[in-house]
């Protein structure tokens, strides 16, 4: 047997993402629900290194505490391209863990992304990114975005993709430390279901809403008093499901600033938006 040669893992990037607007525009029969949202990727996120091996297993080690292998999603994205293409190979999975979880921010989903997209790399599958995509759609309906890497307007459950051109962004982000279901939200009762069609291209991607607001702000009452508190700062908004409130800003210099204001209070990051992925920055290297 020819022994793979050892080497450095390269770290592969897994960006958090933004919902700079989220409209529920009605539930289907099979329980998922049609969404309209504005997704922005952003330049920070969690990190990945793969190591193969000659195992023939898919293992993972992790830098936070309580995230158990058997039920993390980057491991069940490995074992899903692995037995669609029979691969004999194994590989380690190093996860450097800094996107919170329950935080609306795409964690869970952007490592299954990166777990696909390197690991189709590394294992030389030729999967295309629709096909990769496709196969993530199982995994996570914020899987797809992720995959093809770029800031998108996203119809049906979030798998109905077109590409757009948002410029930088420039946010801080503040996490308060709460993991919310995103199960939860969207089986609550009084979750607005019913928002009118709209026409996204006529859409002003920082003036629309988030209808999951409401219930969450709902269900714990302390980031409503978080919003109201940052208001000094701009108008505070929720992305996805929450936890993570975020203040927009019009240049890194004044997202800096805000952002060391509120260190004090508050468990903050600035971050910059891209229109593509780092993911695929990493990829072409």
């Amino acid at each position: 047997m020819t022994r793979l040669p050892e080497k450095t893992p390269q770290v592969w990037p897994a960006p958090a993402k933004l919902n700079l607007f989220l409209y529920i525009t009605g539930r289907r029969p099979d329980g998922y629900h049609n969404l309209q949202t504005l997704f922005q990727i952003l330049d920070w996120g969690d990190e990945l290194r793969f190591t193969i091996n000659e195992s023939g297993q898919v293992t993972r080690s992790c830098n936070v505490p309580g995230i158990r292998e058997s039920e993390d999603i980057c491991v069940h994205a490995a074992r899903l391209l692995k037995d669609h293409h029979d691969i004999k190979m194994g590989v380690h999975i190093n996860l450097n863990k800094r996107i919170p979880a329950g935080a609306g921010l795409g964690g869970g989903s952007s490592d299954a992304a990166t777990a696909l997209v390197a690991l189709n790399h590394l294992w030389s599958c030729g999967q295309t990114p629709q096909q990769l995509a496709d196969m993530g759609q199982a995994l996570g309906a914020d899987v797809p975005v992720f995959v093809h890497g770029y800031s998108a307007l996203a119809e049906g459950t979030g798998e109905m993709l077109r590409p757009v051109s948002l410029g930088p962004g420039f946010y801080v982000l503040i996490f308060p430390e709460i993991a919310i279901s995103t199960a939860e939200v969207f089986s609550h009762p009084r979750l607005k279901r019913d928002s009118r069609q709209m026409d996204l291209a006529q859409i002003d991607p920082h003036a629309g809403r988030n209808d999951c607001e409401a219930v969450v702000l709902e269900m714990y009452p302390e980031l409503k008093t978080i919003m109201r508190d940052v208001k000094a700062w701009g108008q505070p908004r929720m992305s996805g499901t929450g936890s993570t409130i975020f203040l927009s800003f019009d240049d890194k210099k004044a997202a800096i600033g805000a952002a060391s204001e509120l260190k004090c209070r508050y468990n903050v990051r600035a971050v910059g938006g891209v229109d593509r992925s780092p993911l695929l920055d990493g990829l072409s290297t």
